[in-house]
């Protein structure tokens, strides 16, 4: 494996989390259109960004352990799958889209923390 490929390898699912957590947290800001007063709009904008707080804190370990951020990154998608699929509201095809949406990418990031994991010797050699 040449050194670029390892170095790509090692950051994608980092830069990729990161990417993601940015990205859920946007749903987030939804909290500022509801007309509450500062400490409910505080509050709320708390609660809504618990997710990627707890998505923070699973990279900060999968960083130095790589198969946290696969088991924790695949639980979440499992998770939002299973919480879908209880839903009764949505269409079939809006619920693939939101399962493709929010899912997709978290499998990516946990493939890619397993593939991590597997060439761990690898990518942490120094050359």
């Amino acid at each position: 494996m040449s050194n670029s490929s390892r170095r790509a390898l090692y950051w994608a699912p980092r830069a990729l989390s990161i990417l993601y957590i940015l990205f859920l947290s946007m749903f987030a800001l939804d909290v500022f259109g509801e007309g509450r007063g500062f400490w409910q709009t505080l509050v709320a904008l708390a609660m809504h960004l618990i997710p990627s707080f707890v998505l923070i804190v699973a990279l900060v370990l999968a960083w130095r352990w790589e198969w946290i951020g696969t088991a924790f990154y695949a639980g979440a998608a499992a998770l939002y799958l299973v919480w879908l699929l209880l839903r009764p509201s949505p269409p079939p095809a809006m619920k693939l889209l939101w399962f493709a949406t929010i899912a997709g990418p978290a499998l990516l990031v946990a493939a890619l923390f397993f593939a991590n994991w597997l060439k761990r010797q690898e990518l942490h050699a120094r050359a």
